[in-house]
């Protein structure tokens, strides 16, 4: 059993790294366009909710500034960063904020345990395969983006935990907009 799940393992990283060799680098050319301090459009998707019924379309949320979130639940990091995202989903829901949660290379019951754990409300999706890690150059976890109202992505791309302190400003910073 333990050998068919390291196969499994095995399986999963390189299926993204195919994923991300052939993706076009889309990633790569988003964090250029935050380093020359332009803005690019946010890669949508559609995928799964972990904590609810149907799909959720990235684009739906257009309107709304977006704290987009790539975490798993065995991430150590991730564990140490939920209090501070939920935290933030609910000081700034009157503003119009949507935090959004994407759980990706994990197992379902896994990721529902940690959102229960952990007492996370804001939407969550699911990316299995981590596909959609990939099109935003995704290489570890927890990484985090900053949308605007227009689905650009702006500010930081936060590779890590995030610190309150570079939370908020990239908050105000998409509220800004």
């Amino acid at each position: 059993m333990l050998q068919a799940l390291a196969l499994s393992g095995v399986g999963l990283l390189l299926a993204l790294l195919g994923v991300q060799v052939f993706s076009g680098g889309s990633g790569r050319g988003l964090d250029a366009a935050l380093a020359a301090g332009k803005t690019a459009a946010a890669p949508d998707f559609s995928l799964p909710r972990l904590n609810g019924e149907g799909t959720l379309r990235l684009r739906s949320l257009r309107g709304h500034p977006v704290v987009l979130n790539f975490w798993a639940s065995w991430c150590i990091p991730c564990k140490q960063e939920a209090g501070l995202l939920e935290s933030a989903a609910k000081s700034y829901r009157a503003d119009g904020l949507v935090v959004l949660g994407v759980d990706a290379q994990d197992f379902r019951s896994d990721a529902r345990r940690f959102a229960k754990r952990y007492g996370l409300t804001y939407p969550i999706v699911r990316d299995g395969s981590g596909s959609t890690l990939a099109h935003y150059g995704g290489t570890g976890f927890p990484e985090t983006w900053f949308l605007d109202r227009r689905g650009n992505v702006v500010g930081e791309h936060v590779k890590g935990a995030l610190t309150r302190e570079r939370l908020a400003r990239n908050i105000a910073n998409v509220l800004a907009r």
